[in-house]
């Protein structure tokens, strides 16, 4: 694959090479390149392939035994490279043959519907269809097609300008004139065009997907791969939306941010001269399946290739649960995505909800009747979480609701904590589709609002142990705290005593298969942690994102209140990447700027992030991508904080150039942005937040920098009688990411079949 093009060919992804001879002489035969997807994994009827021919001679294509030299046209910036949209496809496989040089070379193409699925598995069941609640730019709705379980809808392309009040307005058609009230935009070359832009919306993989670029209607008349927009800075991002409680289930009725809204993020782009693309099943809200947004996203991106050509470059940009699948997909699928840009980051779901596990269990410990649990201060508390504060310890507790099937349940509350909310739903799922224990309204068999039945793809399942007859599953789970002593930290540095912490461990329990809070501690199903894992469930850091431009960025700070995006959890996924590479200098982090508007921090962040992929476009050497990509960093982009500034202050104001590192008072920037942990790293495990269930070792005396009588070890050891965690040791099936994994129906790198179970 070059550098910063989509695009494989068969040496690129090493399939066999078939070439044969056309008579007595053979020459150096001509090479396919795939640009819209992987030719493993074509969507829809067409592919937009290239051809290079050696010598430029003359040559001819067929495709299954028919000739289709005709479509290949000349590529205008290289010669020898012909390229064309080859359309007609059907599901199943296909071969492309090209004979030229006396040689022939084949491409073999598999090729699955437009309406997926590809690698993510079977068809999620149930799925709300609402493409015809999705509100368009001029508030019409999209037409679904009656009856169609792959909630398919009529594509509808639309035209809209800025004005320079502001608003956007539509225009009538693909011809019309841009007003003279259009705002205007400059291009690189300095040329100013009217801020026009060409809108498509269309269902791929059951969510609805939207490409917007500039265009201008008067001049864009014939719009294709070869002949894209004249605006266009022949770039794309994608974007996301934020939060996943909720996202399942549902095709959505709309995307993380709406096209032709003023002052939107979509905007910040298109402003920019990005072409940018997205999808309802990449927000989070509808949809919290990293392995299905990582196929919507390959999809739609590829469905973008084939009407306006391939980028230079393809950014992924999100915030919260946006940003956790820009980090996730851009490193399972390496080479969809060229550069990532998050803010309010988090590693991976599972980092979240695993995290919240533990505080739940704490602080369901620390409000429990026991004696021992009303001996911890507040302070203790604290040194027993992690947290900064005893609000963000309650609201973070609260996030297990992520994970927890059952409505109705509640959880400790405290002071200023939004209450406890399991069993997230789109209130336009019938109730009759919903699991329900409870007695009153018993469901056994409707789907579960959690974040692990949602991937039950991935993780398999087995028998709901509450249904008699048998018809009732539910997923496997990775979710584990065996042998994890909570307090150790607090414990060797004399904060809590010995009592406490024998209380504290012996008293902690689990959860159950629904999420009841139970005695035992919690066990992760072995296949569950391995598929996790494989299927980049748990982000690796080492995969993708290990050879691309990566800019972290935190401007909201709440260490101490009802917050649950913490830092932390930045510093995770850049110890995940410095781990699986080495280092992390591809790894870019500022902190900070509460106070600055979004638009003037990220405008200073994207042309600082542009300069670098610029850069790396430029270099032509035959570096490795990664060594490539950290060379080109520009020497002005490093690590730092805002102080907090005015509204509208300028940027970059009071930047501190500073490696950034976790912690409270210790650098310049933690005496301003102070950033505390979480309970697994008070237990002793790793700041990754990566082991998901840790490898036991027996209970030594040796191991605690405090003394401890024989009894006290004896009640240790029956508090763990198989051992307590060792986190020198990777985690119990822990395993690297398997690029671009499947779960079927691509045979390709398949890491489970659930069909099969």
């Amino acid at each position: 694959m070059r550098r910063f093009v989509w695009g494989w060919s068969v040496a690129a992804l090493g399939a066999t090479l078939m070439a044969g001879c056309m008579g007595s002489r053979s020459g150096e035969p001509p090479e396919f390149q795939v640009l819209s997807s992987r030719p493993d994994r074509v969507t829809g009827s067409d592919a937009l392939v290239a051809l290079t021919v050696p010598g430029n001679v003359a040559f001819e294509v067929q495709l299954d035994g028919q000739t289709i030299t005709s479509l290949f046209k000349p590529d205008p910036s290289t010669a020898g490279r012909y390229i064309a949209l080859i359309d007609g496809l059907k599901p199943g496989t296909a071969v492309l043959t090209a004979r030229a040089n006396f040689a022939t070379r084949e491409q073999p193409l598999t090729v699955y519907p437009i309406t997926g699925p590809v690698f993510s598995g079977p068809h999620i069941q149930p799925f709300l269809c609402q493409a015809g609640s999705f509100a368009l730019p001029d508030g019409s709705k999209l037409l679904p097609k009656p009856d169609d379980p792959t909630c398919s809808a009529d594509r509808v392309v639309q035209y809209l300008y800025k004005t320079t009040a502001g608003p956007y307005k539509m225009l009538s058609g693909p011809t019309t004139p841009i007003p003279s009230d259009a705002a205007v935009l400059k291009t690189e070359a300095g040329v100013t065009v009217p801020y026009a832009i060409r809108l498509e919306t269309l269902t791929i993989n059951r969510g609805i997907a939207q490409v917007a670029v500039l265009h201008d209607p008067a001049k864009d008349t014939a719009v294709g791969p070869l002949s894209p927009p004249a605006n266009w800075n022949r770039r794309l991002v994608y974007t996301y939306g934020a939060g996943c409680p909720g996202g399942w289930y549902t095709q959505g009725t709309a995307q993380g941010y709406a096209f032709g809204v003023a002052g939107g993020q979509q905007e910040v782009w298109l402003g920019r001269g990005y072409a940018v693309a997205t999808n309802t099943l990449n927000n989070a809200g509808n949809n919290c399946n990293v392995l299905l947004q990582a196929e919507s996203a390959a999809m739609t991106k590829e469905y973008f290739i084939k009407r306006f050509g391939a980028p230079k470059y393809t950014m992924t940009w999100g915030t919260s649960g946006g940003a956790i699948a820009s980090l996730q997909i851009a490193d399972m699928l390496p080479g969809v995505f060229d550069g990532a840009m998050v803010d309010n980051t988090f590693p991976d779901v599972l980092s979240v909800a695993g995290s919240a596990m533990d505080a739940n269990l704490l602080v369901r410990y620390f409000t429990s009747t026991q004696a021992s649990a009303s001996s911890f201060t507040p302070a203790q508390r604290l040194a027993v979480s992690g947290y900064g504060g005893e609000a963000t310890l309650y609201h973070n507790a609260n996030q297990f609701g992520r994970v927890d099937p059952v409505p109705g349940r509640t959880s400790p509350s405290f002071p200023g904590v939004s209450a406890y909310s399991p069993a997230g739903w789109d209130s336009a799922l019938p109730l009759t589709l919903r699991y329900d224990p409870r007695t009153a309204t018993l469901n056994l068999t409707g789907a579960r609002a959690s974040i692990v039945d949602s991937v039950v793809n991935v993780y398999g399942r087995k028998a709901n142990p509450l249904d008699a007859s048998g018809k009732a599953t539910i997923a496997l789970s990775p979710f584990d705290n065996q042998g994890v002593q909570y307090g150790l930290a607090a414990l060797n540095a004399g904060t809590i005593s010995v009592a406490q912490f024998l209380d504290l461990n012996q008293s902690i329990g689990g959860f159950d298969f629904d999420s009841n809070p139970v005695a035992a501690r919690t066990t992760a199903s072995s296949d569950a942690l391995k598929r996790a894992y494989q299927a980049g469930l748990v982000l690796h850091g080492g995969m993708g994102l290990a050879s691309i431009p990566v800019f972290d960025l935190m401007n909201r700070h709440n260490e101490t209140g009802a917050e649950h995006h913490l830092q932390w959890q930045h510093f995770a996924v850049r110890e995940r990447m410095a781990q699986a590479s080495g280092n992390s200098d591809n790894h870019v982090m500022w902190r900070g700027g509460l106070t600055q508007t979004n638009a003037t921090l990220y405008a200073g962040a994207i042309s600082a992030m542009e300069k670098w992929m610029d850069a790396i476009l430029a270099d032509k050497g035959s570096d490795s991508q990664r060594a490539t990509v950290v060379r080109n960093r520009p020497a002005d982009l490093v690590d730092g904080c805002f102080e907090a500034v005015p509204a509208g202050g300028s940027f970059p104001t009071n930047f501190i150039k500073e490696k950034q590192t976790l912690g409270i008072n210790d650098s310049a920037c933690n005496k301003i942005w102070p950033s505390y942990t979480h309970a697994r790293l008070q237990a002793g495990g790793p700041l990754a937040w990566n082991v998901l269930k840790c490898q036991l070792k027996p209970v030594a005396a040796s191991d605690y920098k405090v003394t401890l009588s024989a009894a006290e070890l004896d009640r240790l050891k029956a508090i763990f009688p198989n051992g307590v965690c060792d986190w020198s040791k990777p985690g119990v099936e822990q395993a690297s990411t398997v690029a671009w994994p499947s779960v079927g129906p691509s045979p390709v790198n398949q890491v489970f079949d659930i069909s099969k179970q």
